[in-house]
C-alpha cells in the first residue's frame, strides 16, 4: 500500500508537469517524516548519490558536447557528407544518419544531436522535395545513435550506478550504434526507392576537397577519447577533459569558436549537467525508499516466478524501459531500476553490461514516443512541425530500432565481443 501511494503521488505530479526531480523530491521527503526519518538524513542520501566520482564525466561530457555545436562541427560534418554523395538518390537521408554517427563521438546526447543537426538536416531535405514527414523522422531517428555510440552519457550514468567498467560498456555499445546505422539506411533506401520522389546534385570534387579540410581536425576527436579510454590511456573522466580541451584547440585553429561561442556553451553544458544532476540526487532517494520497501526482492521473486530463462528476463527488462520511457526522463529511470535489476540480473546469469546496453538501447527507443518523448519536441520545435507529424515519420524508423534491441536479447555474446577482443 505504501509503495501504491507513494506511485500515485508520483504519477499526479508528473501530470501536473511538475519537474521529475521535485515529483520525485515531494513524496519523498513525506515518506521520510512519516517513518520518522530526519530532514538531514534525507540530504546525505541525495548528496553522496551526486557525489559519485564516476559521474564526473557526465558534466565534461556535456560541456564537449555544446562545444561541439558552436565550433560548427556538425554543420562540417554535414556539408562534407553531403558533397561525398550529392548524386545518390536519397543521399540526404544517408547524410543524416552519417552525420548523426560521426557527430555522436562528441556528442553523447541524443537531444543535444537532434537539436544541432535538426536544424540543418531538415530544411535542406524539404528544399531537395524530400517530404516533412521523411525529413523530421529521419532526423530525430538518426540521433538516437549519439547516447548509445560512445562516449555515451546513460552509459557514463549506468556503469557509475551498476560499478562496472565504463570503458566496457563504451566498448559493449559501439556495434549495436553501428546495426542502429546500418539498419535506418536501409529504412530510406526503401522509402526513398517506394515513397519518396526526392531530387540529387551534381558531383563536384572540389566541394569534396574544400567541405573535407573541415572535418579533418574534428575527425580525430573520437579517436583521442574512445582510443584513450579503450587503449587504457585515460579513465572517462580524464578522456572527457581531454576531448573539451582538443575541442577548444580544433574551434581555435579554425576560427568558430568565440568569446562568446565558448560562455554560451559552459552556460548550456551547466544547466544541462544541473538537471540531470538533479534527477539523480532525488531519484536516489527514491530509491533508497523502494530498496527500504523490499521492492528488489519481491520483483526478483515475481520474476523469477514467471520465468528462469535470461532471454525472457531481458525481454521484460526492454518492454519495461519502452513503457517507462515513454512517461519519465531516461536519467531518473536509470537511477531507480540499475539498483532493482541488477541482483535480478545476477540471479539470471545475466553480465551487468549486457543489461547496461539492453537498458540504454531500449530507454532511447523511448525518446521516440509520446507523451513525453523529447527528440519528438525538440525535432519539432527545429523544424516547426507538429509532434504528432513528427511522430508518424519516425514509425518506419522504429522497426529497425526494435529489430536490434531484439537481436541484442537474443544474443548477448554479439555486445560482449568487443570488450573481450579489447581486454575489458
Amino acid at each position: 500500500m505504501t509503495l501504491l501511494l507513494l506511485a500515485l503521488a508520483i504519477a499526479v505530479l508528473l501530470q501536473l508537469r511538475v519537474p521529475v526531480a521535485f515529483a520525485f523530491l515531494g513524496p519523498s521527503l513525506v515518506y521520510m517524516a512519516v517513518i520518522g526519518q530526519s530532514a538531514g538524513a534525507a540530504l546525505r542520501t541525495v548528496t553522496n548519490a551526486a557525489a559519485s566520482f564516476p559521474l564526473l564525466a557526465v558534466p565534461l561530457f556535456v560541456l564537449l558536447g555544446t562545444l561541439a555545436n558552436h565550433t560548427g562541427i556538425a554543420e562540417r560534418f554535414f556539408r562534407f557528407a553531403l558533397a561525398l554523395l550529392a548524386r545518390v538518390r536519397g543521399g540526404l537521408g544517408y547524410v543524416s544518419i552519417g552525420t548523426s554517427l560521426a557527430f555522436s563521438w562528441m556528442s553523447g546526447s541524443a537531444v543535444a544531436d537532434a537539436a544541432a543537426l535538426g536544424k540543418v538536416q531538415i530544411p535542406a531535405m524539404l528544399r531537395h522535395g524530400y517530404s516533412r514527414r521523411f525529413a523530421t523522422g529521419v532526423s530525430a531517428s538518426s540521433s538516437l545513435v549519439a547516447p548509445v555510440m560512445p562516449p555515451s552519457i546513460p552509459a557514463v550514468i549506468f556503469a557509475g550506478l551498476a560499478a562496472v567498467s565504463t570503458g566496457a560498456l563504451f566498448a559493449a555499445s559501439v556495434l549495436p550504434a553501428l546495426a542502429i546505422a546500418i539498419g535506418l539506411c536501409l529504412v530510406v533506401y526503401l522509402l526513398v526507392r517506394f515513397r519518396e520522389k526526392v531530387t540529387t546534385e551534381p558531383f563536384s570534387m572540389r566541394e569534396v576537397v574544400d567541405s573535407g579540410k573541415g572535418v579533418i581536425l574534428p575527425m580525430f576527436a573520437p579517436v583521442i577519447i574512445l582510443g584513450g579510454i579503450l587503449g587504457g590511456v585515460f579513465t572517462p573522466t580524464e578522456a572527457a577533459a581531454v576531448g573539451v580541451v582538443f575541442i577548444v584547440i580544433v574551434g581555435l585553429v579554425q576560427r568558430s569558436l568565440s568569446l562568446a561561442g565558448f560562455i554560451t556553451a559552459v552556460k548550456e553544458a551547466v544547466t544541462t549537467t544541473a538537471g540531470i544532476m538533479l534527477i539523480v540526487a532525488t531519484a536516489s532517494l527514491l530509491g533508497y525508499i523502494l530498496a527500504r520497501e523490499r521492492l528488489p526482492q519481491i520483483l526478483t521473486d515475481a520474476v523469477l516466478s514467471i520465468t528462469s530463462s535470461p532471454v525472457m528476463f531481458l525481454l521484460l527488462t526492454a518492454v519495461m524501459m519502452l513503457i517507462l520511457g515513454t512517461v519519465i526522463d531516461a536519467t531518473a529511470i536509470l537511477v531507480l531500476v540499475v539498483p532493482i535489476l541488477l541482483p535480478i540480473a545476477g540471479q539470471f546469469g545475466v553480465d551487468p553490461i549486457v543489461l547496461g546496453v539492453v537498458v540504454i538501447v531500449s530507454l532511447m527507443i523511448g525518446l521516440l514516443t509520446p507523451p513525453v518523448g523529447t527528440v519528438l519536441f525538440v525535432t519539432a520545435s527545429v523544424s516547426q512541425t507538429r509532434v504528432g507529424e513528427v511522430f508518424k515519420g519516425t514509425l518506419p524508423f522504429m522497426v529497425p530500432l526494435l529489430v536490434i534491441a531484439l537481436l541484442i536479447i537474443l544474443f548477448p555474446a554479439t555486445v560482449m565481443w568487443l570488450p573481450g577482443v579489447l581486454g575489458l
